[in-house]
């Protein structure tokens, strides 16, 4: 089993140039195709690792979450992954294996393996295998609310949570919520979305919560502010508060992507 991750390498020169990236003022799509190896960059700290990062805060874009896609090397990884003692994370892994520490206990991650890590985890991830290892890697810094608590770590698999049927579809359309929707600790959630196909959102989503969201399997049809986009496999999309956003899903597999979205806090004024 494994999931879509960026291709790297290079097209060759008999490519044209002019592709499907689109960047406005409401969303950004970074089809599969723009995640090559000359767009990488490496991170202090970890060894025989690259990492394409697709998303970061931008004043007046997305502002509250980054979102890597993270290569490791056998016997590459880091004992020092996280730089910022108020980030929190999940990891999603897509293809190989790995061991990850947290705190005194530690876990062997394959893919479909999710770690939700709390701010000022002491945490560490190294690729003990003979092939390279790839997983997700989204960062926020956590907002503390009143009555709340900093959530414990969690390490889980994406077998082991069903997928709930939203309401009226007869699950063509249906989500697995990785933390508890109900639990405010949480400032953000990460879900994995689901549509059988033919399988839609029914009506264009207009809401507060920022996306990063990329696309596990299969293609569909999705509708960004007042354009309809083709995606499909590795195919990144970055929406800001309040795009308008729904899709169809296309082909004869079902489409499934991963979701980041932040939730749970008051507005900043």
């Amino acid at each position: 089993m494994s999931y879509a991750f960026p291709p790297g390498g290079l097209p060759d020169q008999s490519q044209n140039p002019e592709g499907t990236a689109v960047f406005t003022e409401a969303y950004a799509v970074l089809p599969a195709i723009t995640q090559r190896d000359i767009v990488t960059s490496f991170l202090p700290g970890w060894q025989n690792t690259r990492v394409w990062i697709l998303a970061r805060p931008l004043t007046g874009f997305a502002e509250t979450f980054s979102q890597y896609a993270v290569e490791v090397e056998p016997e590459g990884g880091s004992a020092t992954p996280e730089p910022d003692v108020h980030a929190q994370a999940v990891i999603f892994v897509a293809s190989g294996t790995a061991r990850l520490t947290l705190g005194q206990d530690f876990y062997d991650l394959r893919p479909g393996s999710y770690v939700y890590i709390p701010p000022s985890a002491v945490w560490t991830f190294w690729n003990t295998s003979d092939e390279p290892c790839r997983f997700h890697w989204i960062r926020k810094r956590y907002e503390p609310g009143e009555g709340t608590s900093v959530p414990d770590a969690l390490v889980t698999h994406e077998t082991d949570v069903p997928a709930i049927s939203m309401p009226g579809c007869n699950g063509a359309w249906a989500t697995q919520r990785f933390l508890e929707p109900l639990d405010l600790d949480y400032d953000f959630h990460v879900n994995i979305v689901n549509f059988q196909p033919g399988g839609r959102i029914p009506f264009a989503e207009t809401h507060v919560m920022e996306h990063g969201l990329y696309v596990l399997q299969g293609t569909a049809d999705y509708l960004l502010n007042k354009d309809w986009v083709s995606v499909g496999p590795g195919d990144f999309i970055w929406l800001r508060a309040f795009c308008p956003q729904a899709c169809i899903a296309t082909g004869e597999e079902p489409f499934r992507y991963l979701l980041y979205k932040d939730v749970n806090r008051h507005a900043k004024l």
